[in-house]
């Protein structure tokens, strides 16, 4: 899915035409004939459902009737959008998101999530290997309209667990349920791999799932939580050296539950961050690699966390275009491929820019006839702008 290099090769054609050329349509006809999703349908298919959707998350709109009022505004391009060749009508639209399958969308999210993360593999890391964090985020929704995703008395919500490969900046795993679902059950569905290093907040503290992530040769990153009874093996506690760590030690667990839970060794490290004025406590399986790069790692858990605000902020996760559990679904889902979809644009026409700036260049230009490296030939404001990583930090509304 490489875009040539000429300049003009795409000279006439809309900006949102030339992303839709990076899709694996192929694909995504397999997996609706799998599922029979075009079964019976005439006009506006499973394929004009998913770029319509993605179109909205990429263009901004806030409702679906915002939605459908820019495509009808736009209706002559309608057909080279992919959009298919009859007028888009708001109930049609609604009708498909409520009832059409959305593990349809989840497969082909699964495929984009797929290509993307193969593509961005050799971004540069600071180590050699696989690195995951895993956390969840909560969407809080109205009770009166979300009922079926009640959680307390008075409110809805759901959460989406994700597993975001920090080397790629890709999510690679998405499992959403309601938001009464505790964070340490989610584990049971993470799709662990031998060999590979997976970085959790303190709130998955759960011995007995991190000793199964032990047995599988893989390796796990947390914080403590609580205080630990434990027997000391090897290592001494250090007064601080260069690098912040004030200890690494390796460590049994002696509490008969903690013990019966995890009978194996750990290894401890307390890591004091110069730049917070704080002390962190580190848990971990990993004994060959250094103290330094276990905390380096664990700050690396925080690109989650950017995720999870990057998506709430610039794609559309938190009003919901539909009422019901397939229509929020399929809006998820249809976002996640609209990220992935920036990320492989950005690998494929070779843009080096952040997918921050590459979201917000195309979505001015979307109906724009620019060839996509046109767009982003110019040198990129040097000024006082704020950059991606901090500009997430800020507080936002979600």
């Amino acid at each position: 899915f490489e875009l040539k290099p000429q300049s003009n090769m795409n000279t006439g054609t809309y900006v949102f035409t030339q992303l839709i050329k990076l899709l694996p349509k192929e694909a995504f006809d397999w997996i609706v004939k799998n599922y029979d999703g075009d079964k019976y349908v005439k006009h506006f298919t499973s394929w004009n459902q998913l770029l319509v959707m993605m179109f909205g998350q990429l263009y901004g709109c806030d409702r679906l009737r915002e939605l459908v009022s820019v495509v009808t505004a736009h209706s002559r391009k309608a057909y080279h959008l992919g959009f298919g060749k009859e007028e888009i009508k708001l109930a049609n639209l609604a009708k498909a998101n409520a009832n059409r399958d959305y593990h349809i969308f989840e497969e082909f999210a699964k495929k984009l999530i797929e290509i993307a993360q193969n593509k961005r593999i050799n971004t540069p890391f600071e180590l050699c290997g696989k690195f995951y964090a895993f956390d969840s985020t909560t969407i809080d929704l109205c009770l009166n309209l979300f009922w079926w995703a009640k959680f307390r008395s008075t409110k809805s919500g759901i959460k989406a667990h994700t597993l975001f490969d920090v080397v790629t900046q890709i999510p690679t795993y998405i499992h959403i349920t309601n938001a009464n679902v505790h964070d340490t059950q989610a584990m049971d569905r993470i799709p662990y791999e031998p060999n590979a290093y997976y970085i959790f907040d303190r709130g998955y503290f759960d011995l007995a799932r991190l000793y199964k992530i032990n047995i599988i040769d893989s390796y796990f990153i947390i914080r403590q939580r609580g205080r630990l009874q434990y027997e000391i093996f090897d290592g001494e506690a250090l007064i601080e050296d260069d690098d912040g760590v004030i200890s690494d030690q390796i460590i049994e667990l002696t509490g008969y539950q903690s013990r019966k839970k995890y009978p194996g060794k750990l290894r401890r490290i307390v890591y004091y961050a110069k730049e917070l004025k704080r002390t962190f406590t580190y848990i971990t399986n990993a004994l060959y690699i250094s103290a330094k790069d276990i905390a380096m790692l664990y700050k690396k858990r925080w690109q989650v966390e950017l995720f999870f605000k990057w998506i709430k902020q610039h794609l559309y996760i938190k009003a919901f275009w539909g009422n019901s559990e397939n229509a929020v679904r399929i809006q998820i889902y249809c976002a996640i491929c609209a990220y992935c979809l920036v990320a492989i644009a950005e690998h494929d026409c070779h843009l080096n820019r952040s997918l921050f700036d590459v979201l917000r260049v195309l979505r001015g230009s979307l109906i724009d006839k620019t060839p996509i490296r046109e767009l982003f030939e110019k040198p990129v404001y040097d000024g006082p702008e704020i950059c991606e990583n901090v500009g997430f930090q800020l507080s936002l509304n979600f």
